[in-house]
C-alpha cells in the first residue's frame, strides 16, 4: 500500500515536472529550433522532425551532409555496373553505417550487407537486412553467444583463418539450433588477417565443413594493398595476381568436393578491375557510394557526394582563416579534405577544434561568419565522428538520419 504522504509527494512532483515543461517551451518560443539535445529531450521534441524542410543555409555548423541526387545516382550506378560485369554486390557498410543507405543498395540489386564489426551487423539485421557477411574474425565467448542468436534472425556469415574457434562456435551453434555461415578468409598480399592460399587454405576450409554447426560457404580475401594514387600498371597486375590466388584456391576446394558458392573481394578502390576477373561471385565496393577526396585518388568515379559545411570563426591574417571544424569533425589523416568554391588555399591544417586554412596569397573576401563546404577526405574516417547525416536535395533538407552503427566497435 502506498501511504497518504507518498501519494502526496508523487502529486507535488508531477505538478513540478509540468511546470518546467511549461517553462521550457515557453522560453524556447512556438516554432524556435532547439540547438541543445538536452533542450529536446526535456520538451519532448525530436531534432530530425524539426530540421526537414529547413534550407541548407540554415543549419547550424559543422554539419554532415549528403546531396542525395549524388547519392542515388551513385547507388544506381553501381548496382548496373556489377550487374553488367555478372557478379553480385554485397556493399561494405564499415564507412555507411546507415541502414536506410544500406537499403537503397539493396534496392538497386545488392544481395546484402558486408560489415566490419558483429555490432554493425546487428544494426543491419535489426533493419531488415537478412543476408549479411562479417568480413573479420569473431572471437570470445560474448561475441560467439551474440552470433549464434543473430543467425536465428538473418544468414549471417562470417570469416575464419584459424581452426582455434571452430569447437567453440560448434558447440554454440549446437545449443542454438542454428548454422553460422563460414568463409575462409586467405591473405593474398596485404598481410593483415588471412590463411595461405593454396594448401593451408583448402585444410582449413576442410576442417570447417567437417565441423558440426558451421556452413562451410567459400572464400574471401581483400587485395586492399593495391589500392595506390595512381593507376598504374603495377595496380592492376597486382589486383590480377592477389584475386588469381584467391579463384585459383577456390577451384583447389571445389577439386577436394568442397562447396565453395561464394568468392568474395574487391572494394572500392579496386572493384573496376576485380568484378572483370574469373572467379569472383561478389564485390564489397561499399565507399563508392559516397565517394571523396581518397576514393576519387584511388580510381573511383562515382561522383563525391559527402560534405562538411563550416562556419569561419576566426581571420587572424588575410593569408589565414579559422573554421569551426576540427579534426573531431573533419580529419585529415587519410587525404586531406578540400574546400568547395574556395580558391588560392595553400595548406590546410586540423586541430581538434579548430579548421586552418592558409592561403597562397593574401584573401580578403571571405569573413567571420561565412559558410561554406568542405569535400570529405575519406568516408571511413568522417562519418563515424557524427551523430547525424543530413540528406539533401535541392538545398532543402529531405531527411536526417541517425548513424546507427556509429559505436558499433564490438
Amino acid at each position: 500500500m502506498v501511504s497518504e504522504t507518498t501519494r502526496n509527494l508523487l502529486h507535488k512532483l508531477t505538478v513540478v515536472k509540468r511546470h518546467v515543461i511549461k517553462c521550457l517551451i515557453k522560453a524556447t518560443g512556438k516554432g524556435h529550433i532547439a540547438r541543445n539535445t538536452n533542450e529536446y529531450t526535456a520538451i519532448g521534441k525530436d531534432p530530425a522532425v524539426d530540421e526537414v524542410g529547413l534550407k541548407k543555409s540554415d543549419l547550424d555548423t559543422p554539419v554532415l551532409w549528403v546531396d542525395l541526387d549524388k547519392l542515388e545516382d551513385n547507388i544506381i550506378s553501381l548496382g548496373s555496373f556489377f550487374h553488367a560485369a555478372g557478379v553480385q554486390w554485397r556493399p561494405h557498410t564499415k564507412g555507411v553505417k546507415i541502414p536506410a543507405i544500406a537499403h537503397k543498395a539493396i534496392r538497386a540489386g545488392a544481395i546484402g550487407v558486408t560489415c566490419a564489426k558483429l555490432g554493425e551487423a546487428e544494426v543491419m539485421v535489426a533493419s531488415g537486412i537478412t543476408d549479411i557477411l562479417v568480413a573479420n574474425q569473431v572471437v570470445g565467448p560474448q561475441k560467439v553467444t551474440r552470433l549464434v542468436n543473430l543467425c536465428r534472425q538473418a544468414d549471417v556469415k562470417i570469416a575464419v583463418d584459424s581452426d582455434a574457434t571452430l569447437a567453440v562456435m560448434s558447440q554454440a551453434a549446437i545449443q542454438k539450433g542454428v548454422e553460422i555461415g563460414i568463409l575462409v578468409e586467405l591473405n593474398t598480399g596485404m598481410n593483415r588477417a588471412g590463411v595461405e592460399p593454396g594448401g593451408p587454405a583448402v585444410e582449413l576450409s576442410r576442417k570447417v565443413h567437417a565441423t558440426p554447426g558451421l556452413a562451410y560457404r567459400g572464400l574471401m580475401a581483400w587485395e586492399g594493398h593495391a589500392c595506390v594514387t595512381d593507376e598504374t600498371d603495377w595496380k592492376e597486375d597486382e589486383i590480377k595476381r592477389s584475386v588469381g590466388l584467391l579463384a585459383d584456391t577456390a577451384e583447389a576446394c571445389r577439386a577436394e568436393g568442397l562447396p565453395v558458392d561464394i568468392v568474395s573481394g574487391g572494394g572500392s578502390g579496386t572493384y573496376k578491375v576485380t568484378s572483370q576477373l574469373e572467379g569472383i561471385t561478389e564485390i564489397q565496393a561499399g565507399g563508392a557510394v559516397f565517394n571523396d577526396v581518397s576514393y576519387s585518388s584511388w580510381g573511383v568515379e562515382t561522383n563525391p557526394s559527402l560534405y562538411v559545411r563550416v562556419t569561419v570563426t576566426s581571420r587572424p591574417s588575410p593569408t589565414r582563416m579559422i573554421t569551426d571544424a576540427g579534426w573531431k569533425t573533419l580529419p585529415g589523416w587519410i587525404g586531406e579534405p578540400v574546400p568547395v568554391g574556395l580558391s588560392g588555399v595553400e595548406s590546410i591544417s586540423m586541430s581538434a577544434e579548430h579548421g586552418t586554412v592558409t592561403f597562397s596569397e593574401p584573401n580578403t573576401d571571405v569573413r567571420i561568419g561565412d559558410v561554406f563546404d568542405f569535400m570529405v577526405s575519406y568516408t571511413d574516417q568522417t562519418l563515424f565522428l557524427h551523430d547525424t547525416l543530413y540528406g539533401i536535395r535541392d538545398g532543402i533538407v529531405e531527411v536526417v538520419w541517425t548513424i546507427t552503427a556509429r559505436g558499433k566497435l564490438r
